[in-house]
């Protein structure tokens, strides 16, 4: 019996995917073999890599002037590959509203010169700075934003205005492919497989192709985005599996109807956990301010502490696993990505309303 993983990240991936992958790991496609062990080279795998790049495409409408990168280090590696490659000896600006895009303005650091253009953090990053509060560099070489903050639970649903000419850059790890995005405002949108897309390890980076061959003249090969790209992301050996893996997904969502079905699907599931937060009578809290309250990660903490390990105790019992907080915050968090279903959905609202009936 499959639980129901809340877990934030590696995630919940669809059943019928894993069901399809177990029957095809010894034999796949009629080769006899794993598609593990099938060479990056050979034909057979250059159709999965140019499969899945293309219903992608399709799934975000990506335009044609965007190239797709399938890499390896997960997102936090973007942290520096990103001002390696777009830097250009300029200055960059960052809004900082949780945890991930600190960490991502902390290692551009490294890098050269960049500027705090807005935080929440003095409110907990329970918000996203409004766009009077943005000091922003006319000249920046990009503005970095993380438009859903998997910690606190925090999501973008308005982007913030770029200057003009500024390329706006973004990490989506979290929300990828869980609603439709216009990626045409992006110059460069990142995001670790983990969540929405398939195994960790893999990341994907959708860039616009006037921002490729600005890299520093230390950025090695297998980090310039142009070097890339003109591999077809096979300078080296990708991750096979993981770029497998990711293409059933696609066509999986492609078969559900795609973006827009797929966001009202999770729109039915975040409003069920908010509404049992808001009628619990403050036994449960969500800290995030209304609007910015993210659809695929949910934090919560109980009135009272305490009650946090028999929540916990309970909830494996019902075989819910992964809602334990990021140490970071504490409190329960419950990630509800594109794979997690209305049941597991329903079983979470159950125990909630029940635990707090009795422990009210």
């Amino acid at each position: 019996m499959r639980i129901f993983n809340f877990s934030a990240g590696p995630a919940v991936l669809p059943t019928k995917v894993l069901e399809q992958v177990r029957d095809e790991l010894l034999d796949w496609r009629g080769t006899g073999m794993s598609v593990m062990e099938v060479s990056h080279r050979g034909k057979d795998f250059t159709g999965v890599i140019e499969s899945a790049e293309a219903d992608l495409r399709t799934l975000m409408g990506i335009p044609s002037n965007y190239k797709v990168l399938f890499l390896q280090g997960g997102a936090t590696q973007q942290f520096a590959q990103i001002p390696m490659n777009l830097l250009d000896g300029r200055s960059a600006d960052y809004i900082v509203t949780g945890s991930w895009s600190k960490k991502a303005y902390k290692e551009a650091q490294r890098f050269g010169a960049v500027r705090l253009a807005g935080s929440s953090e003095a409110d907990s990053f329970t918000r996203v700075p409004s766009a009077d509060e943005l000091k922003l560099d006319l000249q920046a070489a990009y503005l970095h934003i993380c438009t859903n903050e998997t910690i606190h639970g925090v999501e973008m649903f308005d982007l913030p205005t770029a200057p003009a000419g500024v390329p706006l850059v973004a990490d989506m790890s979290s929300h990828i492919l869980s609603r439709p995005m216009d990626v045409s405002r992006y110059g460069l949108i990142y995001a670790g497989a983990q969540k929405n897309i398939g195994p960790a390890g893999l990341v994907i980076v959708i860039v616009r192709e006037d921002l490729l061959g600005k890299a520093s003249a230390i950025t090695p090969s297998v980090m310039d985005y142009a070097t890339m790209a003109e591999n077809g992301s096979m300078l080296n050996t990708p991750p096979t599996f993981g770029i497998y893996l990711a293409g059933l997904i696609f066509k999986d969502l492609l078969a559900q109807g795609g973006l827009e079905a797929v966001e009202q699907s999770n729109i039915a599931k975040a409003q069920l956990v908010y509404d049992a937060i808001a009628s619990s009578g403050g036994f449960y809290r969500n800290p995030v301010q209304e609007a910015f309250r993210s659809r695929m990660n949910v934090p919560f903490t109980l009135a009272n502490p305490a009650l946090d390990a028999a929540f916990l105790a309970e909830a494996a019992e019902r075989q819910l696993s992964g809602l334990k907080g990021h140490k970071s915050v504490g409190g329960m968090r419950a990630s509800i990505y594109n794979a997690m279903t209305l049941d597991g959905v329903r079983a979470l609202v159950d125990l909630m309303q029940d635990f707090a009936a009795r422990k009210a």
